[in-house]
C-alpha cells in the first residue's frame, strides 16, 4: 500500500466569546512534516467558499503548502493574531489577539445549568431509543418533553439543505422523512451543539465532528459499506461524550447498550475501529510517526492522509455553517 504520511494538521481557533472563529494549518511536530517537496502538497478546494470561518496558514508551513493554500482562500497567520485560553480560568490572553488556540475545551465542564444538562440527557436518551429500534411514538414522546429539541428537529427537516418540498410540522413526519440513520447522526451531533451555559460547546462540536468524519472516511478507504462507515462515525462521536458530560465514558455509554465491538473500540481502543480512533487521536496531537504506524497495516491502496484530514475539516465547516443558519456555496 502507499500511505502518504500526514505532514500538517488543522488547529481550531476560537474568538474571545469561545466560538469557533478560524482554522489554522500547522506542520506536525518538531522535525516532522517540514519538508519542501511540492509533490507532497495535495490540491485544495476553494476553502473560502466552505464557510465564513477563515482558514489560516502558519508562517512556518513549508513554502509549497503556503503557495497552494493562498489561492485556495487561506491567509497567513502572524504571531500577534493568535493568543491562548487559560485552561483553568478560561480567560483568553492577550486581549489584543484576534484568535485563541488551545485544547482548553477538553477540560471537565463546570456545573451544568439545569436546562442544558436536561437537554443533553434527553438527547442521549433519544440516541438510546434509536439504537434499540424503539417505536416512533416513544421517540416522539421525548421530543415533546423539550422545546429546544423539538425546535431543532423541525428546523433541520425544513432546511433547504435536505431538499424537502413541503413543510413538515409533526414529529412523526419529521422522523419518517429523516429516517432512523440520519436521525441518529443528527442526535449525536446535537449532544455537542453550542449551549450558552457551556463555553466548551462550540469547539467540542467542531472537534468531535472532524474526528467522526475522519473515522468514517478512513473506514470507507478500508472498503467498508455505508453501514460500516456509520459505525465508524458513531465511534468518533461517542469518543468525547465523557468529556462532554464530565464523567467516565463507560458510565455515559452504559445506557446505550452498544455492541461489544463498539464498546471495546471506545473504552479499550481494541479492534480496527479502536486502532483507527487511536490514529486519529495521534493525528490531532501532531504525532506523525504514531499515526502512520497505526494506519499503514489497515489501509489498502494509495491514501493521501492530508487530503482526508482536510476533507473532514471542510465537512465540519459546512456543518458549523448550517448550524448557524447560513446557506450558500
Amino acid at each position: 500500500m502507499s500511505l502518504s504520511p500526514a505532514r500538517m494538521t488543522w488547529r481550531l481557533l476560537s474568538d474571545a466569546r469561545y466560538q469557533l472563529a478560524a482554522l489554522a494549518l500547522c506542520p506536525l511536530g518538531t522535525g516532522e512534516g517540514t519538508g519542501t517537496d511540492a509533490d507532497a502538497t495535495p490540491p485544495y478546494p476553494d476553502l473560502s467558499q466552505s464557510s465564513k470561518i477563515p482558514c489560516l496558514v502558519a508562517k512556518k508551513m513549508p513554502a509549497p503548502a503556503i503557495g497552494a493554500l493562498m489561492p485556495a482562500g487561506c491567509g497567513v497567520a502572524s504571531r500577534e493574531m493568535i493568543g491562548s485560553v487559560d485552561a483553568v480560568t478560561l480567560q483568553p490572553e492577550p486581549a489584543s489577539a484576534k484568535y485563541f488556540a488551545g485544547d482548553w475545551y477538553l477540560q471537565a465542564p463546570g456545573k451544568l445549568a439545569g436546562k442544558q444538562g436536561g437537554s443533553r440527557a434527553l438527547a442521549l436518551k433519544l440516541a438510546q431509543l434509536i439504537a434499540n429500534d424503539a417505536e416512533t411514538r416513544q421517540i416522539e414522546e421525548i421530543f415533546r418533553q423539550d422545546p429546544a429539541l423539538a425546535y431543532n428537529l423541525l428546523k433541520l427537516v425544513n432546511s433547504a439543505g435536505l431538499g424537502c418540498t413541503r413543510s413538515i410540522d409533526s414529529f412523526a413526519q419529521a422522523i419518517l422523512f429523516l429516517g432512523r440513520r440520519q436521525l441518529r447522526r443528527w442526535l449525536n451531533l446535537l449532544l455537542f451543539a453550542a449551549k450558552k451555559e457551556d463555553a466548551r460547546s462550540a469547539l467540542l462540536l467542531a472537534r468531535v465532528a472532524v474526528r467522526a468524519c475522519m473515522l468514517e472516511r478512513l473506514f470507507r478507504e478500508m472498503g467498508y459499506d455505508k453501514e460500516g462507515q456509520e459505525r465508524a462515525f458513531m465511534v468518533g462521536m461517542f469518543s468525547l461524550l465523557g468529556v462532554l458530560f464530565g464523567m467516565p465514558l463507560a458510565d455515559v455509554l452504559r445506557p446505550l447498550k452498544l455492541d461489544k465491538d463498539l464498546t471495546q473500540a471506545l473504552l479499550e481502543r481494541q479492534g480496527e475501529l479502536g486502532t483507527l480512533l487511536q490514529a486519529v487521536e495521534a493525528l490531532e496531537q501532531g504525532k506523525q510517526a504514531q499515526t502512520h504506524a497505526l494506519l499503514e497495516p489497515l489501509l489498502p491502496g494509495e491514501v493521501h492522509l492530508d487530503r482526508l484530514w482536510l476533507d473532514a475539516n471542510v465537512w465540519m465547516l459546512d456543518l458549523v455553517r448550517d448550524q448557524g443558519g447560513r446557506r450558500g456555496g
